[in-house]
């Protein structure tokens, strides 16, 4: 039980760390990113082939590109950094004029082509059978703490990451620059006449959003030790999105909520209970019925979610015109 308990405390950090970056893109800036889990795939990617080393020896049964030995945590920077610079190239793309159902289009279609183009190109990342063997953080302590005990330090550091992102996500979600984007979301045409520029507000948030997705994936496969296309399908986004509004959209505590219930007692919970039935994997499929169902509930009956977004009150002071009415204020 405590070697469950810790898995599900490593893939809860992870998820939650990609939920409220998702949540920075979607809830502050509106933008409907389904190509999120491109962002996160990127980074997991990067991590491996930068802590693998050149393949050969014990790797040589697959094939990737780079090949670099990089000490911990440089592979999480790396991660971390792929995962901004895809956001940004993919940004600049999708990013444009277009109406937001017609921008959600464009990003399903570039995660299934990135899928597709990955598992097809066999010399990039090993092609459908994807990386393994990638070596895990803090390996060295394995002989010492155990395997149960390994799994709960590394989970203990997953979760200070995550704080850290909390933490960032929180000193962003105060400041000026999370209100123009929310103003732009809202109303584009009256940001930009008080000299808010969307375009590039809605880069910057799409870059660190990317970041920490790119980060979350680099500690998924740090973890894990693997990674393949079949990981980061495109149905992957709309489990976090899914989490983010059940909880509340640009409330953090609730994203926190929504991904619990979604991605822990719904798909990892449901799936270890629910007996077998029908054909093998049907019962896994059953998972994802329920999500959209949830989904679809969440949308008719409480489309705010749990935990509704805060709305910002900014107090106006009125301009003093006696010494009286100065000390007053």
């Amino acid at each position: 039980m405590s070697f469950y308990l810790s898995t599900i405390a490593v893939y809860f950090c992870v998820d939650l760390l990609a939920a409220w970056a998702l949540n920075m893109q979607f809830g502050w800036a509106g933008i409907p990113n389904f190509a999120f889990i491109l962002t996160q795939a990127a980074g997991a990617y990067m991590y491996a082939v930068v802590a693998l080393g050149p393949s050969g020896g014990l790797t040589a049964f697959q094939h990737y590109i780079l090949g670099a030995s990089l000490p911990f945590p440089l592979p999480l920077l790396v991660a971390a950094g792929a995962g901004g610079v895809v956001a940004l190239a993919l940004g600049l793309i999708t990013l444009r004029p277009l109406r937001r159902d017609y921008q959600a289009a464009v990003f399903l279609l570039f995660a299934v082509i990135a899928s597709d183009v990955v598992s097809a190109d066999v010399g990039l990342f090993n092609g459908s059978n994807g990386l393994a063997a990638v070596p895990q953080p803090f390996s060295s302590l394995q002989t010492t703490l155990g395997l149960g005990g390994y799994q709960w330090l590394y989970a203990g550091f997953t979760a200070v990451i995550c704080l850290g992102g909390l933490s960032l996500v929180r000193g962003l979600g105060g400041s000026g620059w999370q209100r123009a984007l929310r103003a732009a979301r809202d109303d584009e045409a009256g940001a930009r006449a008080l000299g808010v520029n969307p375009a590039v507000l809605r880069l910057q948030v799409f870059f660190i959003g990317g970041m920490l997705a790119g980060l979350s994936g680099g500690l998924l496969v740090g973890f894990i030790s693997a990674w393949s296309p079949g990981a980061w399908e495109y149905s992957e986004t709309f489990a976090i999105l899914t989490g983010i509004i059940l909880g509340g959209v640009s409330n953090n505590w609730g994203v926190f909520v929504g991904t619990f219930l979604v991605q822990i007692a719904f798909q990892e919970l449901t799936a270890l209970f629910l007996p077998q039935i029908g054909y093998p994997g049907l019962s896994d499929a059953l998972v994802w019925v329920v999500i959209g169902v949830l989904w679809l509930l969440v949308i008719y009956f409480r489309p705010r979610g749990i935990l509704p977004e805060r709305r910002t009150r900014m107090s106006t002071l009125q301009p003093s015109t006696s010494p009286e009415m100065s000390d007053a204020d």
